[in-house]
């Protein structure tokens, strides 16, 4: 569930008609998501995406979210963009929440992606990087490496109900990776959250990329290897190197990784390996029974985590280094 924010008709209407789109005809809540309230939105001259901004996103970042989809789609890269009202606004207040109303995206997301949607998505990923590279504005990453350990002590004991044994060696390898995190990568904006509902496809065809809401500055082989983890594992845990390849194949085509990068990488996969198993486990031990939210399954990146633990260089991922 998806919508935390419930808008009256009334008001919905008097925002829309703030816009040069048209009368609205139909108004759906959109249950996928887990950060903010989203509606399908139709009016007579076609659909919108209405998002209200929950609690969780920070006000002060939404200015960098709305710029960065007008760079991107002004780029030529296909994303949701942002429309303006006729008063020039792009972020607006809609039912006591900050709000904005974001161009529709044929498509829909593949469950099971095969390697050409991993090769799709990798030279997506990397024409991202590139559109990125003069934006002007900048935001932190604020779930990188020095987040991971104080979440990891706000789960404390309790993760040993979830695996036992699980919080002597989540600090264990948390201390490899603050000890050896790798620095001076080449860096720019991250999409850092490219998870197959993230990336629309029309059959094998990539429409677009949509949810910048965690999108930051960081190293862009991070960004890759947060997609080899989202991408590239089978539904019994095992990695598929053969979709792996195709993924980095892609992206290398479009822009070539440097030698650091390589070599970075099976550090990386671990880093977004933890990074998404301690989110997931902080959730999964504070949701209230009830929520309607349910947590997502923290075990699912401990055994991705385990995997790159055992790999010894980006061979292990498909391909060789430069």
């Amino acid at each position: 569930m998806a919508v935390y924010t419930e808008v009256p008709d009334d008001e919905l209407a008097r925002f829309i008609d703030e816009y040069d789109v048209g009368s609205l005809t139909s108004c759906k809540g959109i249950a996928e998501g887990v950060e903010n309230s989203n509606f399908l939105v139709h009016t007579d001259t076609g659909a919108f995406i209405l998002t209200l901004y929950e609690k969780r996103v920070d006000p002060k970042d939404l200015p960098f979210f709305i710029g960065l989809m007008l760079h991107l789609a002004q780029k030529g890269f296909t994303c949701p963009t942002p429309v303006e009202d006729r008063a020039g606004n792009t972020l607006k207040q809609l039912a006591g929440r900050p709000a904005a109303l974001i161009t529709f995206l044929e498509g829909m997301w593949i469950r099971r992606p095969t390697g050409r949607h991993c090769s799709a998505l990798g030279a997506a990923l990397a024409r991202m990087h590139l559109a990125s590279q003069d934006f002007s504005m900048t935001r932190p990453n604020a779930l990188s490496w020095p987040s991971w350990r104080p979440l990891l002590e706000q789960c404390g004991a309790r993760s040993n109900d979830v695996v036992l044994g699980l919080y002597d060696e989540l600090g264990s390898e948390l201390g490899d990776i603050e000890r050896n995190w790798p620095e001076g990568l080449p860096a720019g904006i991250v999409h850092a959250d490219l998870f197959p509902d993230n990336v629309f496809f029309l059959g094998d065809r990539l429409s677009g990329v949509i949810d910048f809401y965690f999108a930051c500055t960081d190293a862009y082989a991070y960004d890759i290897a947060i997609c080899l983890n989202a991408w590239c594992f089978e539904i019994d845990g095992s990695f598929n190197v053969t979709k792996a390849r195709a993924l980095l194949s892609a992206y290398q085509g479009e822009r070539a990784l440097e030698d650091a990068e390589y070599h970075a990488l099976p550090l990386l996969a671990r880093g977004s390996a933890m990074r998404f198993l301690l989110t997931r486990l902080y959730d999964w031990l504070n949701t209230p029974e009830g929520a309607l939210v349910r947590p997502k399954d923290p075990v699912e990146y401990l055994n991705k985590l385990r995997f790159h633990r055992t790999a010894e260089s980006v061979r292990d991922y498909g391909i060789d280094a430069a």
